[in-house]
């Protein structure tokens, strides 16, 4: 980030209205090509993102190229939670509310599971206005996402436990760890909605299919897929970026369900040099001093052990690769965790990707 935006803003929600009448929050921050980020229906909640400092280093960063707008859905978030239709058509309707409210004339959207199928739509029937299309973990088809065993033993869940839904959703599905930020994201799923609009909307989503319109969208579209996903398959994703005119694939690193949580450098790169043309005004990078302000300082040697555990190395290639012995390696490693909070490889990987150390 260039700095651009005062590291303690937190967005103040204006409002537009829809055609039947449902008042939808927005928020409209940065300067260059309009660039809506569309909302995680059913748990859309801007304000809560921006506090929690991973989130709002990459929406950051995006402010500095584009103008970023983002909006709570329906029944979400600080728009009208007493709603009736959470339609497709309903969904398009608050889209159209929040680009008449901005006076946006052509923009790009983001899109993402459940959002992407709104995204495809609105550009198929509005090819004069959508510059661009991202997806990521999108599919034409709504029941795709959520048709897995696991994710249906988990949306079973919303009936019978919310909190645990909430928990389950937040740390197993998308993978966010212990700690400060994964606490923040439980909060935020935990109140972005409620039980009987959560399951109405993904009900709605789950019957939602937009494959006729596929062939209607002109405007280049880039599918973004993560290398080890297993929420949506990699056969999906080349499924949809085939069935577009002009769709393209690109592979990122990891397994994260979220798409800023892993690489967010490299992540932030593509989709600004695909909206704008150009490369991103400053990578997303957060140096080892600012990885160390979250938990204890780690020494160099440990900051060393914590890259190649990120790298996927066992003890005995780092301490290989470093020169030093098993039983120093081990030493470090339960130093490291016990300063960053980790309880093993998996959230020591996790908090170097979050901090620019991997």
């Amino acid at each position: 980030m260039t700095g651009a935006i005062d590291p303690e803003w937190i967005p103040t929600p204006g409002y537009a209205r829809t055609r039947d009448g449902v008042s939808i929050a927005y928020c409209d921050v940065g300067t260059g090509p309009g660039f809506v980020l569309m909302p995680g229906v059913p748990f859309s909640d801007f304000v809560a993102e921006w506090r929690i400092p991973v989130v709002r280093r990459a929406y950051g960063a995006l402010a500095d190229d584009v103008r970023l707008i983002q909006y709570d859905g329906r029944g979400t978030g600080h728009s009208q939670r007493d709603v009736a239709d959470v339609s497709l058509t309903a969904m398009i309707a608050d889209l159209d509310a929040v680009v008449a409210a901005r006076g946006l004339a052509r923009f790009s959207l983001l899109g993402f599971y459940n959002s992407s199928t709104t995204a495809l739509a609105y550009a198929a029937r509005h090819p004069d206005r959508v510059r661009s299309l991202v997806l990521f973990g999108g599919t034409a088809r709504g029941w795709t996402p959520m048709s897995g065993p696991e994710t249906q033993a988990l949306l079973s869940l919303i009936e019978r436990d919310w909190d645990t839904f909430v928990e389950s959703i937040t740390h197993a599905w998308l993978g966010w760890p212990p700690g400060d930020e994964g606490r923040l994201a439980a909060e935020w799923f935990r109140n972005a909605t409620t039980p009987d609009v959560a399951r109405a909307t993904l009900r709605a989503a789950s019957a939602t299919d937009v494959t006729t319109d596929l062939p209607a969208i002109r405007c280049p579209v880039l599918v973004l897929h993560r290398a080890d996903a297993h929420v949506v398959s990699l056969e999906a994703s080349q499924e949809l970026a085939a069935a577009l005119p002009d769709g393209r694939l690109e592979i990122l690193p990891g397994s994260s369900a979220s798409l800023f949580f892993e690489a967010a450098d490299d992540v932030i790169a593509r989709i600004v040099r695909f909206v704008t043309g150009r490369p991103p005004a400053e990578p997303l990078r957060t140096s080892v001093s600012s990885a160390n302000a979250v938990g204890s300082a780690l020494t160099p040697r440990e900051t060393d052990v914590l890259r190649r555990i990120a790298a996927g190395d066992t003890n005995a290639d780092i301490a290989r690769r470093l020169g030093i012995s098993i039983n120093t390696v081990e030493r470090h490693t339960t130093n490291l965790y016990r300063k960053i909070e980790a309880r093993g490889r998996a959230d020591a990987t996790a908090f170097a990707i979050r901090h620019g150390i991997a």
